[in-house]
């Protein structure tokens, strides 16, 4: 792959890590139970807030180190996707679901091309890029 789409997922990477890991972070300063308690009034198990959190905060970190990208970054589209269709997609596009769509936009790039430059997933694979 050309170098200059590297360099761009490697900062799309970068920048979607650090946003998940900072709203799983405060899923958790805040008070899990908090998100607990929201996830339960829109109709959604409450327990899966420990999950979405969880995925958020570790996904959010291997992201930035490059570890198990496009894995996590499926994980991270699912979390967008399910955001999306319960809760902000009633709130309309503008103060309801553009973030939501850029990140879920961002996740699938990942999914699609990977992101290898300064990556952890480097070491495991035999491709010579860089």
């Amino acid at each position: 792959m050309n170098k200059r789409y590297e360099v761009a997922g490697l900062f799309i990477r970068i920048v979607l890590g650090i946003t998940f890991f900072i709203h799983g972070l405060t899923k958790f300063q805040d008070g899990i139970s908090n998100t607990v308690g929201f996830f339960s009034s829109v109709g959604i198990p409450g327990s899966l807030a420990y999950v979405v959190a969880i995925i958020e905060l570790v996904g959010g970190l291997l992201l930035v180190l490059g570890l198990g990208t496009r894995w996590v970054s499926a994980l991270l589209f699912i979390v967008m996707l399910g955001a999306m269709i319960t809760v902000k997609f009633s709130a309309g596009f503008v103060g309801g679901y553009e973030l939501d769509l850029a990140l879920l936009a961002m996740a699938l790039y990942l999914v699609i091309s990977g992101s290898k430059v300064l990556s952890i997933d480097k070491l495991f694979t035999k491709e010579s890029t860089y």
